[in-house]
Order: C-alpha cells, then structure tokens, then sequence
C-alpha cells in the first residue's frame, strides 16, 4: 500500500540529509505544507534548531501580489520560521530525492485573520468570537478561502493537494495555555459550541425557516446542563434545519476550492480533502457526507477509524488515505503501525498516511520503516 507523509519546509530547508532520510522511510510521496496555521513545532534532528516557532497562520511560499491587490483579506507570508519560498526550495529537495510531492493547504483555521478581522469570525449562541475559526457562511471569507485554495495548492512541481479544513471550524483548537476542559465537552457539547450566531449564519437559518434568536436561546437552554456537569440535551426540531444549513454551506465551499484548484492544476492533479464522514463535524477534518464529497474530490484523508463510511461511497479510482499518528509523544503508535494499516487496508484504505515524518524521534521513525517494510 502506497504511504506518505507529512512534512513542513522547515523540516527539509537548511537540512541536507532531510530528503534522503524521508526515502529511506519506505514513503513514496510527502505531503509538503503550503499554507498552515500557527504552530510551535519540534525540529529533533535538524542541525541549525530544535524549536520552530510559527507565530501566526500564513503562506509558506511568495504570495501572488496581482491576485491579491487590494483585497482586505489576503495571505499573511511567514516571517522567519519559513522565509521567501520556503516551499519550493524543500519541494525541489524532495523531488531530487525522487519522492513525489503534494502540497498541504490549512484553510479556515487563521486566528491572525480574526484578530484584525473579527467580523470574520463563528460566534457561538453566547456572543463569543472564536478568532482561529473564519466562518465560511461570510461571502469575504469564502471568496479568500477558494482563492487561497487554488494558489497555495497549486504550486510549481506539486504532483497534487490535500485541503485540510475545508468546512466548518469551531471550538476545538490547540490553543496557548488552553483552560477549556473544566466542563466535558463531548462531540454534542462541541458541536453545540460551534454553531455559529453571524449576521451570514443568522441570516442562512432563516433562509431554512428558523428564528435565529430562537435557536441561540435553544443552544444556550441545552448547554446550561454541561455547566453544572451533566450532558447536552438535543435540539428537537431545530436538530435538521440547522444541519441542513450548516452541509449546505461546507458542501458550497468545497464544490468551489476544488474548482478553483482544478481550473488552475495541470492535468492529473489530484484533489484530496481532510474528511470525517459525519456532517456535523467540525475542525481540521472537515464534516461530509461521503457520497457527496467523493463526487467533488478525487478522495479523502481520513482518520483510520473513519475509512469504512468512504469504502461505501467510493469508486474504483478513489483515493481513501488513512491517517495514523507515528509520533508516540503525540499519542501515535508507530509500533503498531503494519497491523493497524492491514486493517485499513481490509476496510478499503487505499493508500496511507503518517503525521508526521518532521516531528517524530529517531525511534519513531525506525518503526515506521520497519513498518513499511512489512507491508512491501
């Protein structure tokens, strides 16, 4: 079965034995970011650093001044965690080492871009902006996000794409000194706390005949439970129109930055998107429903544990990628890493992945290659 990786430019720039140590790794192909979110990242074997501190979401290559001019959302470019074309000096690296690159594109996950623009923010029923999640109901957003999709995709050398959130971002986020786990929240209580109360949103609930106000009093109403430490209670009748909403939206955004990036590809690319094959979903793998966005994509990135609902859904030319997490630190299991894709593979895994070749120890990675090697 065909592996990849994923890997940032930092990893590779300034690195010379980077490329021929991700080869010796047994992967065919590395999916190489191009635009992601802000990070602080471990950097165990490169000869220059340790620490890389990205302090903000932005473009890991020179932004296209012309298709941005004028606009007030546009691509922040990275200061010097990743300077110039970062990108392209680690794509042409790995190319040389005769590894097949795909670019990695972050999409609605900027909390730059809520900080200078906070209308482009979800807002829960309670009022509170979450500035790492641009909601992408807002026709600005929307319009920056395909357009970010086909730039940041489409890079020179770029044998194909893998868009992660591509949907609806909501609470769930890795943020600095994170005080958020006093109540559990689980997928329901999440889910609640991610519907979004914008002047789009608010308008796109009547569109589906619900009183905005009323439905943010009825989101508040099933969350005053989690606050005293019991569960969510549901929606009732607002439970379909709301999700009706919401799919419609990330269904409009993704039918739209796949035809952006393929308008400007070469023939053959190809188009993954991060996905959970639950529509509610929010974060960086992105609700769908898998019928639909197997139709618009060539196929999916996927947690191991979701491959099945996609097998069902998909065609003999799909792409159904399974994630694993090979960095143990991290909650991965790279020891176990041949039995756990055997069972992807029985469940219609086509292809894997690995997050992540740059930030896993040495130990990590020899139990990758071990790995791959079992799997031929």
């Amino acid at each position: 079965m065909r592996a990849g990786t994923f890997v940032y430019p930092w990893d590779v720039v300034g690195d010379p034995a980077a490329p021929g140590r991700l080869a010796d790794l047994g992967v065919g192909s590395v999916t190489l970011a191009s635009a992601y979110h802000s990070t602080r990242a471990l950097t165990p074997r490169h000869p220059r650093h340790r620490i890389v501190t990205a302090a903000h979401a932005a473009v890991l290559y020179p932004p296209d001044g012309a298709r941005w001019s004028g606009r007030a959302l546009r691509p922040y470019e990275a200061g010097e965690w990743a300077p110039g074309d970062a990108y392209g000096e680690a794509a042409d690296a790995l190319a040389d080492a005769g590894l097949e690159v795909h670019s990695w594109v972050v999409l609605a996950h900027n909390s730059r871009l809520g900080a200078e623009h906070p209308a482009t923010s979800v807002v829960n029923a309670y009022g509170d902006r979450y500035p790492w999640a641009p909601c992408i109901a807002r026709p600005d957003v929307r319009a920056h996000l395909v357009d970010l999709a086909a730039e940041a995709a489409v890079r020179p050398g770029a044998a194909g794409t893998e868009l992660e959130s591509c949907g609806w971002y909501g609470l769930a986020h890795l943020h600095a000194h994170d005080k958020t786990a006093g109540a559990a929240l689980g997928d329901r209580e999440q889910y609640l706390m991610s519907l979004c109360f914008c002047p789009s949103c608010r308008q796109g609930y009547g569109e589906e005949g619900v009183d905005p106000d009323t439905l943010a009093a009825a989101v508040r109403g099933a969350l005053e439970p989690v606050w005293a430490g019991g569960p969510a209670r549901g929606l009732d009748a607002f439970e379909a129109p709301v999700l009706a909403w919401r799919t419609r939206t990330a269904r409009a955004l993704q039918e739209s930055a796949v035809a952006a990036v393929r308008a400007a590809a070469p023939p053959g690319f190809r188009v993954l998107l991060h996905a959970d094959p639950l529509p509610h979903r929010c974060g960086a793998n992105v609700g769908t429903d898998p019928v639909h966005v197997l139709a618009v994509a060539d196929g999916v990135v996927t947690p191991a544990a979701s491959v099945a609902p996609f097998a069902a859904a998909a065609g003999p030319d799909t792409v159904l990628a399974a994630n694993f997490g090979v960095v143990t630190g991290m909650g991965g299991s790279p020891a176990t890493l041949a039995d756990d894709a055997k069972r992807a593979g029985a469940e219609g895994a086509t292809e894997l992945r690995l997050y992540h070749a740059g930030l896993a120890s040495d130990a990590d990675l020899a139990l990758v290659a071990r790995a791959l090697r079992a799997l031929g």
